[in-house]
């Protein structure tokens, strides 16, 4: 039998194949996106999931900021899995699929095919950012980013501590927004 059981830093268990939404803790995203860097750590410095999260909630509508501040907390729980190998991975890709149900109906998200195209646009527009700001200049193209500008300020990462505290501050906003309607 396969242990699909993994510990968070709060001290809770998840079972990745039979994720609850009762599991799912915001500081422990916070805590572990904080600790992950982008690009399998091939930026040119330390740069976290969290902050890019917190950077792409940044840019959505208020209706969206939530969403898109979670856009990316599956990898609180399965590892941030550069794209290329995420692609090949089908029990990745299904794991991942599991987890994001479960964040999804924990924060009650419901998305509609539109909100998610709005968001996978404001994370197309910061990784335009983030290969301008963080990766190795070589000249090549990324076809996914064809037409895609990068946001107009540079990027300068944060520590991993204020990572968390920007995520968590994102997060209490993006409840408070949800409290009144907005």
């Amino acid at each position: 039998m396969t242990q699909s059981i993994i510990q968070t830093v709060s001290g809770r268990y998840v079972d990745l194949l039979h994720p609850s939404p009762a599991d799912i803790e915001i500081h422990d995203i916070a805590h572990h996106l904080a600790h992950l860097c982008r690009f399998g750590g091939a930026c040119r410095l330390f740069y976290s999931v969290a902050e890019h999260s917190v950077r792409v909630a940044a840019i959505l509508p208020p209706r969206l900021k939530l969403a898109g501040l979670l856009h990316d907390a599956t990898e609180a729980y399965v590892g941030d899995v550069v794209t290329p190998l995420k692609k090949i991975l089908p029990s990745y890709q299904y794991t991942e699929g599991l987890v994001a149900a479960a964040i999804e109906a924990r924060f009650r998200l419901q998305l509609s095919p539109a909100d998610r195209t709005e968001i996978r646009r404001a994370d197309l527009v910061l990784l335009a950012t983030e290969r301008r700001d963080l990766m190795p200049h070589d000249g090549s193209e990324w076809p996914v980013l064809a037409g895609v500008a990068p946001l107009p300020e540079r990027i300068k990462p944060m520590p991993i501590d204020q990572a968390v505290a920007h995520f968590c501050w994102m997060f209490e906003e993006t409840a408070q927004l949800d409290l009144i309607g907005a």
